[in-house]
């Protein structure tokens, strides 16, 4: 039951601020400029992957962080996109999100106090997802800087892969 308070709590503060910001801009209009709603609606979807994580946080539903972490992680890109206009990079940023996936499992695993976890589970997916990234960046030209050197991403990502395989062997 003190999850259920806790969330509501959440909310209502979640409200009161979303509230106050429009009766600001009532009052203020040169701010209206400034926020313009065109620019500004991927924070929305940040706000509420923010929500998750610290209602997780808060209620001890540690788990409430990977979702959380992908909504934000996913408003993240959405503001980037939409501030630049960048819109065709969804060719290769698509896989962030198995990173803030790995993220969310690194945030729950911490909250819940388990250190090893974190770190074997939510690091390796970030780190893939990083690899990922830089792999399709490269390949579709997103990432000017990497330009015709992603193969080497590639045998990197599987050495990388092999040796982890057989560090796992070796430990059994």
């Amino acid at each position: 039951m003190k999850e259920g308070r806790i969330l509501s709590a959440l909310l209502g503060l979640a409200l009161i601020l979303l509230g106050a910001s429009y009766l600001v801009i009532q009052f203020i209009p040169g701010l209206a400029a400034w926020v313009r709603p065109a620019f500004w609606w991927p924070a929305i979807i940040i706000g509420f992957g923010g929500f998750f994580v610290l209602a997780g946080l808060l209620s001890g539903a540690h788990g409430l962080a990977i979702p959380g972490c992908i909504i934000a992680g996913i408003g993240t890109i959405l503001f980037w996109q939409n501030a630049t206009g960048n819109w065709a990079s969804w060719a290769y940023v698509w896989t962030l999100i198995p990173g803030f996936v790995g993220m969310g499992v690194l945030l729950s695993s911490l909250f819940s106090g388990k250190v090893g976890e974190a770190i074997a589970g939510g690091g390796m997916l970030m780190v893939i997802s990083l690899v990922l990234f830089a792999i399709f960046g490269g390949l579709f030209g997103g990432l000017r800087l990497i330009g015709v050197y992603w193969p080497v991403l590639l045998i990197l990502a599987g050495i990388l892969w092999l040796l982890g395989t057989l560090f796992a062997v070796l430990r059994r």
